[in-house]
């Protein structure tokens, strides 16, 4: 399992860019002497060569890229070289993995948790892939669990674990090609969902945990965060664009007129008056049309209720497989664009029977009223992660270089762990 490392930006500018099923966002920011994020550019263009966050068109994807990078530098007024780029759950991996160490002299240093995730870091998974994220979820030394920050403790053998998410090779490079033929390089990459939850969650849903979804035009992703760990990450291929699609199907009507009605009528679950209201539906091939077709809104919700119940049930059965269901409490956090539709939060709260919040991206300044909700919510959190967790991939986790063959390298970890 090979690591790749986010470095801590050096300078006061952070770009991230997040690659989506319906749009490609970049922005770029900021960061003051105290910290805070300010984003000074932003640019989207829609998404071209893409399929479910998968590049199916290089070039197209490339050139989406381009626009979108470039309408940022022009409002930033700057020329960046480098990002840090989003990629659907739907492409990870999540392994939860143990590292253990013994305590040279009883009490634990720095080094000895970085070699503690170090040997986590190095687990073995199955697959040509290679890490993103490796998030330290707790720590355990000897008998004693539940220890968030093991240093200065005393002991004799340090436990860690560890929440790894891994992403395919090839998928990788696909992405490199597209960034490269920009004349960009990737700082590194993060999952959609972990971005997410960086950049909607208060701290109290962070401490006492919740279950986050970024409802995306293609998929559903699925975070489960504990003790402000990000420990269970997932996505349903399904989305926003999966409900327009069948608008579109069912009244014969063009996508865009469909993601229209969507947006100005479409409601997630029934009501008595959806048979009363009369909505005009235009149809696929008329450019000149004499009258109106008009069809009972109650059509239209009839559409769209079971596709979102569809995608509720899903979420619920990862849930449940994951064994993460009853572990959160009762709060689920709702973002991305799909979840701004009308009634969408009352469903989720009878199929889930859970508390649900609606939220959008906090703790950064200078967006826009446009791109301030949740459709954003992902490009926001990688700015975070880009500033502020950089350190969860530490560089080498062993101080100094271990070189030479076999022997040398046995004859280290004997010594390190006896």
């Amino acid at each position: 399992m090979r690591s790749r490392l986010l470095q801590r930006p050096k300078t006061g500018l952070i770009t991230a860019l997040d690659i989506g099923g319906s749009k490609i966002c970049c922005l770029i920011a900021r960061i003051s002497e105290n910290g805070h994020i300010h984003v000074a550019g932003i640019g989207y263009h829609e998404s071209k060569g893409l399929k479910a966050g998968r590049i199916v068109d290089m070039e197209a994807a490339a050139r989406a890229i381009g626009q979108a990078v470039q309408a940022a530098e022009n409002m930033a007024g700057e020329t960046i070289h480098t990002v840090t780029v989003s990629v659907s759950a739907t492409q990870t991996g999540s392994h939860r993995v143990r590292g253990e160490v013994a305590i040279p002299h009883n009490e634990v240093t720095d080094s000895d948790v970085r070699r503690c995730l170090a040997f986590a870091r190095d687990a073995e998974v199955p697959g040509q892939n290679e890490l993103i994220h490796a998030i330290p979820t707790g720590y355990r030394i000897d008998e004693a669990a539940g220890i968030r920050d093991p240093r200065g403790l005393h002991g004799k053998r340090l436990q860690c674990d560890v929440h790894a998410i891994t992403l395919a090779t090839n998928t990788i490079q696909n992405l490199e090609r597209c960034i490269n033929a920009n004349h960009l390089s990737i700082d590194g990459f993060c999952v959609d969902i972990y971005a997410a939850a960086l950049s909607c969650l208060v701290e109290d849903e962070l401490d006492l945990g919740c279950t986050i979804l970024d409802m995306g035009a293609m998929t559903t992703s699925i975070g489960v965060v504990l003790d402000g760990k990000l420990v269970f990450a997932d996505a349903v291929p399904v989305g926003g664009l999966h409900i327009t699609q069948d608008i579109a199907r069912g009244l014969t009507t063009p996508v865009n007129q469909a993601e229209r009605l969507k947006t100005l009528h479409g409601h997630a679950i029934r009501n008595a008056r959806d048979e009363s209201d009369m909505i005009d539906v235009p149809q696929i091939g008329e450019e000149e049309r004499t009258h109106g077709h008009m069809v009972p809104r109650s059509f239209l919700t009839g559409i769209i209720q079971p596709r979102v119940e569809e995608i509720f049930e899903l979420v619920r059965n990862r849930l449940e497989a994951s064994g993460f269901s009853s572990t959160t409490g009762r709060r689920v956090v709702l973002t991305g664009g799909a979840s701004q539709l009308s009634g969408l939060r009352e469903l989720a709260t009878i199929m889930l029977d859970k508390q649900i919040r609606i939220a959008s991206p906090q703790k950064i300044s200078g967006l826009a009223e446009s791109t301030s909700g949740p459709a954003f919510a992902t490009a926001c959190g990688l700015l975070l992660y880009a500033s502020e967790h950089a350190h969860e991939i530490p560089d080498i986790a062993i101080p100094g270089a271990i070189t030479g063959g076999m022997f040398s390298r046995l004859t280290h970890w004997v010594r390190e762990n006896w």
